[in-house]
Formats: structure tokens, C-alpha cells, sequence
């Protein structure tokens, strides 16, 4: 059994030693674990922290490509490989690395294919009171997606299995982990959760400005991949609302009209007849969403197969 723990890097050279230096040597259940830097474009002397710290597996991009391609690319790589479990971790020390011995048990017993760290955000120190809020308004939104229970959705301190990594597909550009969570679901790929520490902040994040910018772009993933996957559902909630909404107007009339009102109330059927019309287009669009979302699943399982071509049984 081959663990790889992949590191996605960007300027990372005050940090990196002690990321590197706190990855377990030897786990149970583990016969072999390899560290695989991705250096996304750094210009400072990470990559040579890494190599004189004794890591000989590494993956370039000669420009910032972002997490999401660097996930991408790390995890084509250890397949490649030979990886069986493939555990991401961060370059800034946010995580302890102790706890990837914990973060793979669940995959090694069998019980799961994707295992998340819990930070516990709400105990955790750094993160103001709107922070922690935010997080678990987004974890809620991202399992209410996914049709899980996740206590924090956005750690991107995680353990995959191989059989998890070849059915997942990463397509955004910004960050895997709500995407991956939502397509997991979908496909029925077993997630577990264990609850562990984080050390003390080093730095700012680099993947968001603020919190809002965090939300939007969480949001957006989210969505994009829940139209994916889940087109039909969305696009009835549409068509139900716009039906009522258009029923209202059109109620109101005829009961005008039985009463006897003055006026010939045009304006609530003009409405009326728009919104039910716009209904009935959504429900032709999720016709033809989830027609396109059963040519992806096709082609989706395709792909499947000739990833097991590449990275072997």
C-alpha cells in the first residue's frame, strides 16, 4: 500500500521545512509513503527547501496555475506512480501532519473512499466570529448539495482513495474542494469526516482576498457542479416557484371577475401568463440539461476507463 502526500506550493519556503519534517515516516496499514511537491510557480527558493529536506518527487508549473489545476496535476502524478491513498496537505503548516496516521484509517479499513479533516473552525482562535459563521453556513449549503453531512466542507486537508480520484473530475479553476464533495455525492463515493487540530496562522490565504470573494466563489462552484449533475431538480424548484407565482395573478382575476370588480385588470393576466409561460420554458430547459447531464455521465464513464488504462488497476 503506496501513500503519496502531495503539497501544492506556491512561495512557500519558510514554511515548507516544517511541513515536510512532520509527515510521518511510518503509518500502520502503510508500506510506502512518498512526498510530492507541486510547485505552482514559485519564485523563491521553495523548490530547494524541499529537495535539501530529501523530496525527489516534484511536478513544475513554470507559471501560478491555481490550486485546483495543481490538485489536478499532483494527483496524475502519484497514479502515475503507483499511489493507493493520496492525502493533500498545505504548504502554509496550517494542518499538523500527525494527523494524516488518523486521516487514512477510514480508507485503509475499507469504510471510506474521501476522508476530510474537521478543523473544528469554531474553535479555532484566528477566525472572527462571521468567519466561523460563514464556514458553517457553507459546509451546510455544500452537504444540502451534496446530499451528505460534512461539518466542514472547505478543509482541503484530505485523503483519497485511488478508486475516488479516478471517478472525480476536476473542471473548476479556483478550488477542488466544494466540487469534489458535490461530485462525490453524485456518484455515491463514500466521505467520512475526523476532527483534528491546526497550527497557528503563518499567513494570509492566497486563493481569496476576503471572505466575500471566499463565499462567491465557494457559491459559484457549488452551483456550477449541482447544475451538472442535479440539473432536473434545480431547474423544477424554478418551475414550481415561477407556477405559483403566476397562478397568483390569474386567481386574482377570476375572483375579481366573479365579484363583479370594475376594470378589466390586463396587467395581472399579461403577468400571470408570462410567468407560467417561463415556467414551462424551465421545465424544457431541465429536460435538456439532464439530457446533457446523461451524455456527460456516459462520457464520464468513459473516462473512467481509460484512467484505469493509465494509472493500472
Amino acid at each position: 500500500m503506496k501513500l503519496f502526500v502531495q503539497i501544492p506550493c506556491l512561495n512557500e519556503e519558510n514554511t515548507l521545512a516544517s511541513v515536510i519534517d512532520s509527515i510521518p515516516k511510518q503509518i500502520d496499514g502503510i508500506d510506502e509513503i512518498e512526498i510530492l511537491v507541486i510547485n505552482d510557480g514559485s519564485t523563491d527558493r521553495t523548490v530547494e527547501v524541499a529537495k535539501e529536506h530529501g523530496v525527489h518527487h516534484f511536478v513544475h508549473h513554470t507559471t501560478n496555475m491555481g490550486l485546483a489545476r495543481s490538485f489536478r496535476d499532483g494527483v496524475d502524478y502519484a497514479l502515475l506512480h503507483g499511489a493507493d491513498i493520496v492525502v493533500n496537505t498545505d504548504g502554509d503548516n496550517q494542518y499538523p501532519q500527525a494527523h494524516i496516521a488518523e486521516l487514512v484509517q477510514p480508507i485503509l479499513r475499507k469504510e471510506a473512499e474521501i476522508v476530510i479533516g474537521d478543523r473544528q473552525t469554531r474553535t479555532i482562535e484566528h477566525f472572527s466570529g462571521f468567519k466561523k459563521l460563514m464556514q458553517r453556513f457553507g459546509s451546510w449549503v455544500a452537504s444540502r448539495a451534496a446530499g451528505l453531512d460534512l461539518p466542514d466542507a472547505a478543509s482541503g486537508f484530505r485523503a483519497y482513495s485511488k478508486y475516488s480520484l479516478i471517478r472525480l473530475n476536476i473542471v473548476t479553476r479556483f478550488s477542488y474542494c466544494m466540487e469534489t464533495i458535490v461530485q462525490a455525492g453524485y456518484k455515491r463515493l463514500a466521505i467520512a469526516s475526523i476532527p483534528i487540530t491546526t497550527n497557528p496562522k503563518t499567513r494570509e490565504s492566497r486563493l481569496f482576498k476576503n471572505i466575500w470573494q471566499h463565499m462567491f466563489q465557494s457559491g459559484s462552484a457549488i452551483a456550477r457542479v449541482y447544475l451538472m449533475y442535479r440539473p432536473m431538480a434545480l431547474f423544477l424548484w424554478v418551475a414550481a416557484v415561477l407556477g405559483v407565482l403566476g397562478l397568483w395573478p390569474l386567481v386574482r382575476y377570476l375572483v375579481l371577475l366573479a365579484m363583479h370588480t370594475g376594470g378589466n385588470h390586463l396587467q395581472s393576466i399579461i403577468l400571470g401568463v408570462v410567468l407560467l409561460i417561463t415556467a414551462v420554458l424551465a421545465i424544457v430547459i431541465g429536460v435538456v440539461a439532464d439530457l446533457t447531464r446523461l451524455n456527460r455521465t456516459l462520457a464520464e464513464e468513459q473516462l473512467d476507463l481509460q484512467k484505469l488504462q493509465r494509472y493500472g488497476d
